[in-house]
């Protein structure tokens, strides 16, 4: 059995697929774009230009990625994010500074606890969103 995350770029977001996993797969150690395959002209689902189904991998963990340009009553939600852990302060401080700019958004900002507890997650903690609509957490271990 293989179990792996899967975004669809919908709404909004449609469109911008291509970037967010360029983007995505330029800022994490270990990542690569492993496939994207494009609608057909007249294909149901979407345009030429726009994801049908691709494969990236974000430091060796593979993610699968769509867009659709139907009109959908969903798109991402905090409720679900991606879980970063990592014992390199500066890895964490840089990949969130990099994923909340630019039209992202800081929800919990990264922080030490400053005395007021550890969330139960490790040294230090943060979540955002990127401009593409996904959820991030970061946890620094020990």
């Amino acid at each position: 059995m293989t179990t792996t995350t899967f975004l669809t770029f919908v709404g909004d977001q449609c469109g911008k697929g291509e970037k967010a996993i360029r983007f995505y797969t330029s800022i994490f150690p270990n990542s690569e774009i492993k496939s994207i395959t494009k609608y057909r002209e007249g294909e149901a689902g979407g345009t030429p230009e726009l994801i049908k189904y691709g494969v990236f991998t974000l430091n060796g963990t593979d993610y699968m990625v769509s867009e659709s340009n139907y009109n959908h009553a969903w798109t991402f939600s905090h409720a679900v994010s991606i879980f970063i852990s990592d014992n390199s302060d500066d890895l964490i401080q840089t990949l969130f500074e990099k994923l909340s700019s630019n039209g992202g958004q800081v929800m919990v900002p990264l922080d030490d606890y400053k005395g007021e507890g550890d969330y139960g997650f490790g040294k230090k903690f943060g979540w955002c969103q990127d401009k593409y609509g996904i959820s991030w957490q970061f946890v620094l271990t020990e």
